[in-house]
């Protein structure tokens, strides 16, 4: 048994972890800047339409890999407050970033206690100064964010702004592949009925949501749909459409 210790034993060096962390640094140091250059893990389409009775707003759960559908249960809806609904395209962890910030606004919100909140159009200037900050220092979030939500006298509000700043109000908006695809068909819906109601609008971004299953090689049949009301905000359980594949043989010319 001595043999086996007596000269197999390995003693490692003492390692000047100093010197390391110092050598780690001047690395870094002369490295440049590194911003991001593209997005990583994307969420696709997000669909808004704003009623008589208050805004309905749409997304799947999809975070794709490049062309890889790798998560599959991610939500791009999120809650800020009682009044105001938020759903995020692009890259996800600047999502994740953007509520961030907004969950700590909400909290300094609740420890002043006075009773004021930030109504939707308050969230969506918020937004639209963020990411034009970002975009002139050359480092943009990589999203494009929907709002949805009511102002402080009541009125149902739904605006856009993208990466770069740009920002609007409408009552109807897309964002990605939806506002090829499904837009118009929103647009003609309001046309058909200018005074669709929240049930109305919830059964029409059902379609939709189909619709870009079908065209939209990143989106997936899996969707959650965000509605804010006089009742309040909800965002519901993650669901799905009945889907029939069988129209695929029809299209021709592309053999």
């Amino acid at each position: 048994m001595a043999g086996l210790f007596s000269n197999s034993l390995h003693v490692p060096k003492n390692v000047d972890m100093k010197d390391r962390l110092a050598e780690f640094w001047r690395e870094e140091a002369s490295d440049p800047v590194k911003h991001t250059l593209r997005p990583i893990v994307t969420g696709t389409s997000v669909l808004g339409v704003k009623c008589v009775d208050g805004v309905v707003i749409a997304a799947d759960t999809l975070g794709s890999y490049g062309s890889l559908a790798r998560f599959r249960d991610i939500e791009r809806l999120m809650k800020v407050n009682d009044s105001v609904l938020i759903g995020g395209f692009g890259d996800y962890a600047d999502f994740q970033h953007i509520m961030k910030l907004l969950n700590q606004q909400t909290v300094d919100d609740a420890v002043i206690g006075d009773g004021v909140y930030r109504d939707a159009p308050s969230i969506h200037n918020w937004l639209r100064c963020v990411l034009y900050n970002r975009r002139t220092k050359f480092n943009p979030l990589w999203n494009t964010i929907v709002v949805a939500g009511k102002t402080y006298s009541g009125e149902p509000y739904l605006g856009y702004v993208d990466k770069i700043g740009v920002s609007f109000q409408d009552k109807s908006v897309a964002t990605g592949f939806g506002s090829y695809i499904a837009q118009p068909m929103m647009r003609r819906a309001l046309e058909e009925n200018p005074n669709m109601t929240v049930a109305q609008a919830r059964d029409l971004m059902a379609r939709c949501l189909k619709v870009l299953f079908y065209r939209d090689c990143r989106a997936l049949n899996r969707f959650q749909i965000g509605t804010v009301t006089s009742e309040g905000c909800v965002i519901s359980e993650p669901m799905s459409t009945d889907t029939d594949w069988s129209i695929g043989a029809n299209p021709s010319g592309y053999e």
